[in-house]
């Protein structure tokens, strides 16, 4: 290759290399911010779908234990559906990078090689150029040996037979000298050059090898980007599959739900029938007593005020759910959740919000463990609470219990969809909300 082509190479190698890092300067910093808000925007909706998730929990109470899960899996996919997209999105952008940075380094790799050949060529011409000017003075050398080199000053003096004749002599004679100090002068300018450009080329070697191992990782981190991006589009393409069929599972299993819930519903109703009884038991053992001792009955009158303590070992307290009306998320109804969620994971103790008698301590349907304390009459009215969804419990039907007692442990017992206490409270057999009684 001539010089002038490599050198029209190598100008449009740099200009490449030019108009890449321009681009990349430009483009780097937009990718950069879009990237940033997706990856806060991304952050943001996986704390929005983990609260989703536990109020979509304290939501399922009166479904089966199977379709629960259901919903919940439906949930985690269509939580888990963002992330998944925001990580492709990330995985493309980390490959267009790599490619972008590979296509630089391959551009900085050829010229590098370009000037490898550029200054190899022309250490070639000047060691063929230095070669044949050190045969040249060997042979001037030997010519001069003989006697039939350059004649020296004297002897041009002496040989000449006329003035013409010495001034033609001596002007050649002064020429040859010239010519041999040049000569001397270029041979060693081209072995000093020749020096430099061995130190230039073995610095343009060091350079492409380490271009090439940069090069060599660029296509090692463009691969595993390219694996992740396709992972993450299989993944993507799976959730789309799993959740119709998670949805066409839940759609099969309304008819069962609408059932389970009823079931629910009329244990709900049974035990504050039970419970009414008791109140009215209660009342009238107070009406005979008090007649008894000559004083009017205390009329039943309301329950209020912090007479609840914290009964979960979370502090302070945290309600994932309230009581009052709320739309069922599978059959589309709206129905009144009795009772009042508090955060507390599995296995974790439950105490005695207030001190009573434990009036029962037995698996009920849909409320599962449940420990009902018998707290007496407040202000006339009969005050109960239950505590439900238990693991375990650690107390039995009739026993006395202060504030504070250890009942059992959180669980997911009945129709519950995650480890929580669901706790009740009854005035007179109807419940009431726990959260102002507790202080909230």
């Amino acid at each position: 290759m001539s010089r002038r082509p490599r050198a029209l190479s190598r100008m449009l190698a740099l200009v490449l290399v030019g108009a890449l890092a321009a681009l990349t300067t430009v483009g780097g910093p937009a990718i950069a911010d879009t990237l940033s808000d997706k990856r806060a925007a991304a952050k943001k909706l996986e704390q929005e779908n983990a609260a989703k998730r536990e109020q979509l929990a304290a939501s399922l109470e009166g479904l089966s234990a199977e379709l629960g899960q259901a919903l919940m899996d439906l949930q985690a996919m269509e939580a888990r559906m963002p992330q998944a997209q925001f990580e492709l999105a990330e995985a493309e952008a980390s490959l267009e990078r790599s490619q972008r940075e590979a296509t630089l380094v391959a551009a900085r790799l050829q010229d590098a090689e370009d000037q490898e050949s550029s200054i190899g060529s022309t250490i070639e011409q000047d060691t063929a150029r230095a070669t044949h000017i050190r045969e040249s003075i060997g042979q001037m050398a030997r010519e001069a040996y003989k006697g039939r080199g350059a004649a020296s000053s004297m002897g041009v003096v002496l040989g000449a037979e006329s003035t013409e004749e010495f001034i033609e002599q001596y002007g050649l004679v002064s020429t040859a000298l010239r010519t041999q100090t040049s000569t001397l002068d270029e041979m060693r300018t081209l072995q000093a050059q020749n020096l430099n450009s061995q130190a230039r080329l073995e610095a343009v070697r060091g350079r492409i090898q380490e271009l090439k191992a940069e090069a060599d990782q660029k296509v090692v981190e463009a691969d595993a980007a390219r694996t992740q991006a396709q992972d993450r589009k299989d993944e993507i393409e799976q959730l789309i599959v799993q959740q119709a069929a998670k949805k066409a599972q839940i759609e099969s299993q309304k008819a069962a739900a609408e059932a389970e819930a009823a079931a629910a519903d009329a244990e709900a109703a049974k035990i504050a029938a039970e419970l009414a009884a008791i109140a009215e038991a209660q009342r009238a053992a107070d009406a005979a007593a008090a007649a008894a001792a000559g004083k009017p009955q205390t009329p039943a009158g309301p329950v209020s005020g912090s007479l609840f303590a914290n009964p979960t070992s979370i502090k302070p307290m945290y309600v994932t759910s309230n009581y009052g009306m709320r739309l069922h998320p599978t059959l589309g109804y709206v129905r009144l959740h009795a009772g009042i969620d508090l955060r507390t994971y599995c296995g974790n103790p439950i105490y005695a919000g207030r001190a009573g008698t434990v009036q029962w301590a037995q698996y009920r349907y849909g409320f599962g463990n449940q420990v009902m304390l018998d707290h007496g009459l407040v202000n006339g009215s009969s005050l109960m609470s239950s505590y439900n969804h238990m693991t375990s419990f650690v107390v039995r039907s009739g026993q006395r219990v202060e504030q504070g007692t250890l009942l059992g442990y959180s669980g997911n017992t009945g129709t519950s969809a995650a480890c929580h206490l669901h706790l009740e409270v009854y005035v007179n057999g109807v419940t009431q909300d726990p959260g102002p009684l507790l202080g909230l």
